[in-house]
């Protein structure tokens, strides 16, 4: 869905010149911005929306989600109702516009039915960009089977977020069943993760062999593939083996900078997430061994930050969040605030996020040509991120394709 739509008197925000430029009119033609230019003057007509004395922002991008982990119960949620996992997920979703995220990238779970229901306008939305289901080994993260259990149901309607695959052939067949479905991007397991029973943050998973015939898979359709890792070992193995983006990365060093910098590889940071497991362990009953590999990476999330950011690493914006602590998703903007500059911040979920999408152009800017997706905020995110990190307090309006989708 796609409308028209002109701003005016709005404060342009660039985030690649970190320049804020005054009274200007932003004009939406079937859901692409056409101009961006000095506003003509006078007061905005009735089919026109004023944004006097407030900033216009390209729309936000969250480059690491997990729409359908409805639980952080992992486990469980492969247990549910698709139904019900889908009407959790639309709410998931309708919040996550209404905090500015007119695009997410989904890296296990979400599949061509939840993108297709935002895209027909079935229930509001971030637009998805969809991995389907998370590739692991057996025993890996993705392999959410309780130590006693020995089946696990690889049928596609299990909301599950991960399918399990060994051996060469097994993981080029799950990558093109992947593919076949739509997937914009392959997502794999490189290494263990903490909201795992079964393996150790740092267990290496995949053969390279394996590895290897996922991103083969993926570069012949012209995808990418975007690998789970934290340890130093399990992030410079994937960026070596030609995995795209590295997500999480809490315990890189600086031999893993050195690497993202020679495979142009993006860093996806999510910091969020473990300040959030971290103060409600005890509520979602972790185990003691679960709490300790959320305190070993979060206590390291910050350096890895720094490093990357000092070096000049292309670093997008992800929060990682599951179940109730989704509503936390802003506020990775002000935990990167205590490491990066402000315009670092807002790039990441921007301009890099666009060109880690492979979207540049269309998203994460406000110039003709670019869909029509604005955020409208009280306050200037290059000189105060909070305007961003509280929403209800910064936001004003969310504009997706032209479409006004929120007006506070």
């Amino acid at each position: 869905m796609t409308a028209d739509l002109v701003l005016r008197h709005a404060t342009v925000v660039d985030p690649i010149s970190e320049t804020a430029s005054a009274d200007q009119a932003i004009r939406i033609t079937a859901g692409r911005i056409t101009s961006v230019s000095a506003d003509p003057g006078g007061p905005a007509g009735a089919d026109e929306l004023d944004a006097t004395g407030l900033f216009a922002v390209p729309g936000l991008i969250d480059c690491h989600v997990h729409v359908t982990a409805v639980s952080a119960d992992l486990g469980s949620v492969a247990d549910r109702s698709p139904a019900y996992v889908t009407a959790q997920a639309s709410h998931l979703l309708e919040d996550m516009l209404a905090r500015g995220f007119t695009s997410v990238r989904d890296v296990g779970g979400a599949d061509f039915g939840l993108a297709a229901a935002v895209e027909q306008g079935l229930f509001a939305g971030p637009r998805i960009f969809f991995g389907g289901k998370a590739l692991s080994q057996t025993g890996g993260h993705g392999d959410l089977r309780p130590a006693g259990r020995d089946v696990h149901d690889q049928h596609y309607a299990v909301p599950g977020l991960g399918r399990v695959c060994d051996g060469v052939d097994e993981v080029r067949r799950a990558a093109r069943d992947e593919i076949r479905r739509g997937a914009h991007h392959l997502k794999l397991m490189l290494s263990g993760g903490c909201a795992s029973h079964t393996d150790r943050v740092d267990s290496l998973q995949f053969s390279d062999e394996e590895v290897r015939a996922i991103v083969e898979e993926a570069a012949a359709a012209k995808l990418y593939t975007a690998g789970h890792a934290y340890t130093t070992e399990a992030v410079n193995r994937g960026l070596e083996l030609g995995v795209r983006t590295i997500e999480h990365g809490n315990l890189l060093d600086a031999t893993s900078i050195e690497l993202f910098l020679r495979h142009n590889a993006y860093y996806v940071p999510t910091l969020v997430t473990y300040q959030a497991l971290l103060e409600q362990s005890r509520a979602l009953g972790f185990t003691e061994e679960q709490y300790a590999k959320v305190l070993q990476v979060s206590e390291n999330g910050f350096q890895a930050l720094r490093l990357a950011d000092e070096a000049g690493v292309r670093i997008a914006y992800g929060s990682d969040l599951l179940g109730a602590m989704q509503s936390r998703q802003s506020e990775e903007f002000s935990l990167r605030g205590k490491v990066q500059a402000p315009g670092a911040v807002l790039r990441s979920a921007t301009t890099v996020a666009a060109e880690l999408l492979r979207q540049e152009g269309s998203l994460g800017v406000l110039a003709p040509g670019a869909l029509g997706d604005v955020v409208l905020t009280r306050g200037n995110p290059l000189e105060d991120l909070d305007v961003l990190a509280e929403p209800a307090a910064g936001v004003t309006t969310v504009i997706q394709a032209g479409i006004v989708r929120l007006q506070r």
